[in-house]
């Protein structure tokens, strides 16, 4: 069964930075595309980012370009979110998604991990 479990979610003050893990278990890491969502009060769930299964090819959603960074380490089964100059309008639930295939190819994620708060104060 694939578990992902979240951590790294926090309070911060605006401008500042918080780096989120997703560490995964129950299938071959390195065989998937991953991918971050995140859903606001109220709110559905987004698509932040994603990336192919090498790490070579990064996907994000607009608003968080330039100041989110997507990354993988296959030797330890992670993938990561690097999240600076952090705004009010992030506030969230972060979650780790793991793809249906290697190549990330449009919004077809099967496994979800539970999710961590991030809230930025302004």
């Amino acid at each position: 069964q694939v578990q992902l479990v979240e951590s790294g979610g926090g309070l911060v003050q605006a401008g500042g930075s918080l780096r989120l893990s997703c560490a995964a278990s129950g299938r071959t890491f390195s065989n998937y595309a991953m991918g971050w969502f995140r859903q606001a009060p109220g709110k559905e769930r987004v698509f932040v980012a994603a990336i192919d299964w090498s790490g070579s090819s990064t996907y994000y959603l607009n608003s968080v370009k330039g100041r989110f960074t997507i990354s993988r380490d296959n030797a330890k089964n992670t993938v990561y979110l690097q999240m600076n100059s952090l705004k009010p309008d992030d506030t969230a639930v972060y979650y780790c998604a793991s793809y249906r295939s290697t190549y990330y190819n449009g919004l077809n994620f099967d496994y979800w991990g539970q999710g961590t708060q991030v809230t930025v104060s302004s």
